[in-house]
């Protein structure tokens, strides 16, 4: 069976979902943000096979994630390091991290997010950049933007009539 693409989707969850949508890949993320990257490191931390590895490390050089180094010329040997984008990701990882400690961690905290110069353990949350306010389900919705298709506008108008009904109750 094959998976469906969501990469023509002008929806930016769809377009992420495509590149980092699968649990090896933002794994192997996670991995490569902890200091990993070489494929056998990989393949130790994750236990995963090597063709699945495989696949999923070359998915996130082509989605621009990772950059493939030649760090070996015999044997050829290639490490794999975050780019920008990749490093990007990172906020994504620790508020994940975040809302799995709070509902999932039922035999305690296993890894938390630490400041690297203090040492201080950080309750991550999401602000806004402009007003600093913390974003929660109550203070933000969902909006349709300049490039959004009729569907999507739809979309966008049924989830702000929702909303604006939930807001009369």
């Amino acid at each position: 069976m094959q998976r469906k693409s969501f990469d023509g989707m002008l929806c930016p969850i769809a377009r992420s979902l495509e590149r980092v949508g699968e649990w090896w890949s933002m794994l192997i993320l996670r991995d490569a943000f902890h200091g990993l990257t070489r494929f056998d490191q990989f393949e130790a931390s994750l236990g995963i096979a090597p063709n699945m590895l495989t696949r999923r490390l070359n998915g996130l050089v082509e989605a621009g994630l990772l950059e493939k180094r030649l760090y070996s010329e015999r044997p050829p040997r290639h490490e794999y390091v975050l780019t920008a984008r990749g490093r990007d990701f990172l906020p994504v990882l620790i508020a994940m991290g975040a809302w799995g400690n709070r509902h999932f961690a039922h035999e305690g905290l296993a890894s938390l997010v630490a400041d690297v110069q203090t040492g201080a353990i950080v309750q991550p949350v999401l602000i806004d950049r402009a007003t600093g306010k913390t974003l929660d389900a109550d203070s933000v919705t969902f909006a349709a933007g300049p490039a959004a298709d009729e569907p999507m506008r739809r979309r966008m108008a049924f989830v702000e009539r929702g909303r604006q009904s939930r807001r009369n109750l």
